[in-house]
């Protein structure tokens, strides 16, 4: 897995895109584009754009933290 260049919440944008997400989950920029394709994370869409907002982020990391249960 990549290593986070995040340390904190506190240092990510207000606004999230597929690259950000990719750097703070640690995984690649394709894996974070099929996430931000799935129903239940929370994406908004400005025209063909897809930002994702800093606290919905936070919300969905926080519920899906379980470990797969």
């Amino acid at each position: 897995m990549k290593e986070s260049v995040y340390k904190s919440y506190e240092e990510l944008p207000l606004f999230l895109n597929a690259r950000i997400v990719a750097q703070v989950l640690g995984i690649a920029p394709s894996s974070a584009y099929e996430l931000m394709h799935e129903s239940n994370f929370p994406v908004l869409k400005i025209g063909s754009r897809m930002i994702v907002p800093k606290e919905k982020f936070i919300q969905w990391v926080a519920q899906n933290a379980g470990g797969g249960d």
